[in-house]
């Protein structure tokens, strides 16, 4: 199967046959970014190089039709051709005679150097150098893929290679702070509930209206009844009298201060508003579906009828991101509660229900799903007054007077930082980091972990993953790490009888009877397992005792080794006295340190009692040779 923007192959070899390309104006029609239609052209004769212009003009043409291309984007490779259209009349003089089929004036050189000299155009970094050439490439590409049209055969080397561009940088920003999103959610479902309302209250009034032949023309209530049976709102418009002859019913519903000349339209915009949401009523649905779901903007205001499948527990939705040519299908469980006769709804609590919102929505775009014929029709539709005709079409974020800057400023929000939707989808994905620890795999759910550390892996989520790294490498090195032994008081010793208590302290009941027996005993302190010392081989009796006991996560000290204690810290006292504080602090550091700590624990009359042992000879301390040799390195 051909992939999007590329043409249908004949299984069968066709001969190519190199066509003139027609000359005259390429004109495309569509929808611009607000709504409304537009149009763009290119005209070729504008060119000395007119041949090659109608040849990519053709292609350009042909690409907005198979890709369904607005004009907004149509626009953007229409520059491109532009560019290299007056790139080749700069700089070839028989620029009248190139053509993508000929081989003499070769077009090659030509495509080379103007790629070449477009990062020059903008500044450092910029990512539309690559981006036109690339247009301008796949322009080429598709004219070589049809089977009536000839490209030069040494052009399609060029085409299966690299542009030599880099794709440039784009500028991240960063998520919103919790405040920010809590105030932005608040107001949100605030401006949600308010179109609710404004919208009940027009089918109230909708309800008592009837054809305005009978009832009149001067009643709001028969005036909805007009639009929503299908009066053009133009027509509509005529049968009214003019503004100053309107009765306060209708003058009423106007804003304060409108111009007399402006009433009619402002009339209309009303009205409609009372049967179907505008463009900037859909920016709460919108914050909180990004919210609730964790998807972006365009995968949300995407979603249509048939990519919504409800279930008792929740709802399965297809998000499509035409960007990424990605289809994920995601279940969000609903957080309603019901019993019998009470449904309890949790969304003061933070948790956003995205089944009960999608619902709310449904509802709130009915009327207007059921008058565009679109099918399936999508979700996020809205209503316009251009000029004095009711239009519906898709949501616009960025439409102008309506976008998500001028929602902020209706609803008095200030943020931090620039007011950008996408940062709603950054905070997703930095509470996502938090939940999962900074686990990239788990985080980048919903793309690749290429666009990942690309498009997210900044900011607080970069903090969160390295602070997790930084984190799990200590503690690593913290269980690991030598660390020093365990002190036993007298009524723990005799807790040991207890096997949860032996236990806790890593000890069998065998062990806790070779310790009472002294078998265990290392000179300063009682060992778990000698035969497992973190200074020397597994197996190996531990080659430092006792010199580094008070070091060892295996050693426990005992209130019976408290005079054996003493006498090392006497040793270690004249040790001072002949080292440099630096040879002693590399040799003795650690364990003058935990001796200094074991000692404190200790009562006056514990060392008392202890200092009379050793002054009658009941306790002694012997320490290897090598404890009395200072070496100096």
């Amino acid at each position: 199967m051909p992939r999007k923007g590329e043409y249908r192959r004949n299984p069968r070899p066709a001969r190519r046959v190199a066509a003139p390309a027609r000359i005259g104006v390429r004109r495309l029609e569509g929808t611009e970014p607000s709504g409304r239609r537009g149009t763009t052209a290119i005209d070729p004769a504008e060119f000395v190089c007119s041949a090659l212009a109608a040849e990519l003009a053709d292609e350009w043409v042909e690409l907005a039709a198979t890709d369904d291309l607005g004009v907004a984007t149509m626009r953007c490779y229409r520059r491109a051709v532009r560019s290299f259209c007056r790139f080749v009349d700069t700089h070839l003089p028989a620029a009248a005679e190139v053509s993508l089929a000929r081989a003499v004036p070769d077009v090659l050189p030509l495509i080379l150097d103007w790629t070449r000299q477009l990062p020059a155009r903008w500044p450092a970094g910029s990512t539309e150098p690559a981006y036109q050439a690339g247009r301008l490439r796949k322009l080429v590409k598709r004219r070589g893929q049809h089977p009536d049209r000839e490209v030069a055969a040494h052009l399609h080397g060029w085409l299966t290679g690299s542009s030599g561009l880099r794709r440039g940088k784009t500028r991240e920003v960063d998520e919103f702070s919790r405040a920010d999103k809590k105030a932005l959610v608040q107001a949100a479902r605030a401006d949600v509930t308010r179109l609710e309302q404004r919208l009940r209250h027009g089918r109230e009034l909708l309800d008592r209206g009837v054809d305005p032949e009978k009832g009149g023309w001067l009643d709001p209530a028969n005036l909805l009844w007009a639009i929503e049976h299908g009066m053009p709102t133009r027509e509509l418009l005529g049968r009214l009298p003019t503004p100053t002859a309107w009765p306060a019913e209708l003058t009423d519903l106007l804003p304060l201060g409108e111009a007399l000349n402006r009433r009619g339209r402002a009339l209309l915009r009303v009205l409609t508003g009372m049967l179907y949401p505008h463009n900037r009523d859909l920016h709460g649905f919108r914050i909180l579906l990004m919210a609730a779901t964790g998807h972006t903007s365009e995968e949300v205001t995407g979603l249509t009828e048939d990519q919504v499948e409800f279930a008792p527990d929740g709802v399965l939705l297809t998000f499509t991101k035409n960007r990424a040519r990605s289809v994920r299908r995601r279940f969000y469980t609903s957080s309603t509660v019901e019993d019998d006769a009470v449904t309890v709804t949790h969304l003061a609590i933070g948790r956003m229900d995205a089944a009960d919102l999608l619902r709310r929505l449904l509802a709130v775009t009915a009327r207007l799903r059921a008058r565009s014929g679109l099918a399936p029709a999508p979700l996020f539709l809205r209503s316009a007054i251009w000029v004095y005709d009711l239009t519906i079409s898709r949501f616009n974020g960025d439409m102008n007077g309506a976008d998500f800057n001028d929602w902020l400023e209706r609803m008095g929000l200030r943020v931090t930082g620039p007011a950008d939707i996408r940062r709603l989808r950054k905070s997703g994905k930095v509470e996502k980091a938090l939940a999962y620890r900074g686990r990239v795999s788990d985080v980048a759910d919903d793309h690749s972990v290429e666009v990942f550390h690309g498009h997210y892996a900044h900011g607080t989520t970069l903090k969160v993953i390295a602070g997790h790294v930084i984190t799990s490498a200590q503690q690593r090195w913290f269980d690991e790490a030598v660390v020093g032994p365990t002190v036993l008081t007298a009524v723990a010793e005799q807790a040991l009888d207890d096997p949860a208590t032996a236990t806790g302290v890593g000890l069998t009941a065998e062990e806790v009877a070779q310790l009472r027996d002294g078998v265990l005993d290392m000179g300063v302190s009682a060992c778990r397992d000698p035969f497992d010392s973190p200074f020397g081989k597994a197996g190996d009796l531990c080659p430092v005792a006792p010199l580094r006991c008070l070091e060892c996560r295996h050693a426990l000290v005992l209130p019976s080794n408290l005079p054996q204690l003493l006498l090392l810290a006497d040793h270690l006292d004249r040790l001072r006295t002949r080292l440099t504080p630096q040879h002693f602090h590399a040799l003795w550091g650690q364990s003058h340190t935990n001796l200094t700590a074991v000692l404190a624990d200790r009562t006056p009359a514990e060392i008392a009692s202890a200092r009379q042992q050793i002054a009658a000879g009941e306790a002694d301390l012997h320490l290897p040779l090598s404890a009395h040799v200072e070496f100096d390195r």
